[in-house]
């Protein structure tokens, strides 16, 4: 039977990214997590590790018992909760991660609320560019996961996991003030052919839906600018330097005097945002997914 404390160890040094990072985290040193990996090894009889200059990556056999690794160290944490549950303590944390622009709109208000109801139970914000942060829900070191899927991009298995739909968000296409374009009545994606656009790098999903958008219409899009930071497309487009799609919750309540906010007739493109968290969630975590979606309310009247 494999060791639990050798799997809990694989968890920890597959989420640091290092060996070296996950002894700083435990207080051990690199040479004992090595010395405990290697007898992981030996017992599952295959490398699970390749270990390079950077860090550490996982082999298909270490991605494989990963799963089970965070299952199993999730399911530790769960016991030892549910008896403090039942000797009345609260837990001395919190855990939420979230992607930047939910972060700056639907997490503010929510943790804000919760720190003045707990104050004793301290509250820890984790920045995760999804799909990230699943893994470190089934293992117990994320406590609640708000994360997004974009048009076109595949959900990631949920492992087993609590996943629910929080808002589908709309993007709107934002152009300079006094560009032409924003003057034409029924404007298409195709009418804005040969823009210089700002979006994110290749494989960053708001590019990859700006280019599917783009197939589906028939033209190309030359991306002049790359950034994945939504308030930076903001200052890009505001300067005069191109035209993007953005979320609507990151244009905010007053928007920006510089910007024209409109809709194309022909890509009305959404991303949906999820709350995904253990299937024995605990009351704490289940009152900050009811905040959240308190939260998701306020913004989607924006």
């Amino acid at each position: 039977m494999l060791d639990a404390h050798r799997l809990a160890l694989l968890a920890e040094v597959a989420h640091a990214g290092s060996i070296a990072g996950a002894a700083q985290k435990l207080s051990f040193t690199p040479s004992a997590v090595s010395q405990q990996l290697a007898k992981l090894e030996r017992d599952v009889g295959a490398r699970l590790l390749h270990r390079n200059p950077r860090g550490v990556t996982l082999t298909p056999v270490g991605e494989a018992l990963l799963t089970h690794a965070e299952t199993i160290v999730g399911e530790l944490r769960t016991a030892e909760r549910t008896v403090r549950a039942l000797l009345d303590e609260e837990p001395a944390q919190l855990t939420v991660g979230t992607f930047a622009s939910a972060g700056m709109t639907l997490v503010p208000a929510a943790l804000a609320g919760f720190r003045r109801d707990h104050p004793a139970v301290a509250l820890r914000l984790l920045d995760l560019e999804p799909p990230d942060g699943y893994g470190l829900v089934s293992s117990r070191d994320l406590d609640l996961l708000i994360t997004h899927r974009y048009p076109g991009a595949p959900l990631p298995d949920p492992r087993g996991l609590e996943r629910t739909l929080l808002r589908s968000e709309r993007f709107r296409l934002i152009l300079p003030v006094g560009h032409p374009k924003a003057r034409v009545r029924r404007l298409t994606l195709r009418a804005l052919a040969g823009e210089d656009w700002i979006s994110g790098s290749p494989g960053v999903p708001n590019r990859a839906c700006l280019e599917q958008l783009a197939d589906a219409a028939g033209i190309g899009v030359r991306v002049a600018y790359e950034t994945r930071d939504y308030q930076v497309i903001l200052a890009l487009v505001e300067a005069g330097l191109g035209i993007a799609f953005v979320p609507e919750s990151v244009l905010g309540r007053a928007g920006s005097a510089r910007l024209e906010v409109r809709d194309t007739v022909d890509a009305r493109p959404a991303r949906e945002i999820f709350l995904v968290h253990h299937r024995r969630p605990g009351r704490l975590v289940t009152e900050m997914a009811d905040r959240l979606s308190r939260a998701e309310g306020d913004v989607h009247g924006i």
